[in-house]
């Protein structure tokens, strides 16, 4: 969803830092050749993920929905030396596609792919990450709120993805709509936690940084 004009989205991202050539190769073939190709972070919020890193220098992240492994390169361009970013993800028919843009990067050797259900491969997880990104299947976004951020230090940030959902949390919501019912429930719950500072940003289709404080 776009909260800006065409014209002042096109100087923003004219005037932000340009996406890496490995990355835009990774963005064009996931346009080409893969479903639902919208749900890569593309060249601005793949920016905002590599300065928010950049800012931590984490040493441990997690990455819940690898996709195609955009976020996950952009994630890894902060990590300090000998880092590691560790990335969950169900789909195995992208596990190939994925490591084939690892291997070209300079992070091959700090990326752990994980393949399977996220909910069953968090609790088995070390629990002092310095960055965790949710980008996975909404309908339990609620049910990682409560496991992920168990797995953050303290001080460590927490960013959720999709978190306008086109807009469609300010409307009228179906019973039926379960994937926007669970992005309204999980917005709330993260707001009124007492150890987590949030913000959202109107980023894509919203992206919230919260800062664990207790």
């Amino acid at each position: 969803m776009n909260y800006f004009n065409e014209g002042l989205e096109d100087y923003i991202i004219n005037h932000s830092q340009q996406e890496p050539k490995l990355l835009k190769d990774l963005n064009r073939e996931t346009n080409l050749k893969v479903l639902q190709p919208r749900m890569i972070s593309g060249a601005h919020q793949g920016r905002l993920l590599s300065m928010i890193s950049k800012i931590i220098s984490p040493k441990k992240i997690l990455e819940i929905g690898t996709f195609t492994g955009y976020s996950t390169l952009c994630l890894s361009e902060g990590l300090v030396e000998g880092g590691e970013i560790h990335t969950v993800d169900i789909n195995e028919e992208l596990y190939d596609f994925q490591r084939k843009y690892f291997k070209k990067s300079s992070f091959n050797d700090n990326i752990i792919q994980h393949l399977g259900n996220a909910l069953e491969i968090i609790p088995t997880m070390d629990k002092d990450y310095d960055l965790i990104f949710l980008d996975a299947d909404k309908n339990n976004y609620p049910k990682y709120l409560d496991i992920l951020i168990s797995r953050l230090k303290i001080g460590g940030v927490l960013l959720s993805d999709n978190v306008l959902w086109d807009g469609k949390v300010l409307n009228k919501i179906s019973e039926k709509d379960t994937s926007t019912i669970a992005i309204v429930e999980y917005n709330k719950l993260l707001s009124q936690r007492k150890d987590m500072n949030s913000v959202i940003l109107p980023i894509r289709d919203g992206l919230t940084i919260s800062r664990k404080v207790i």
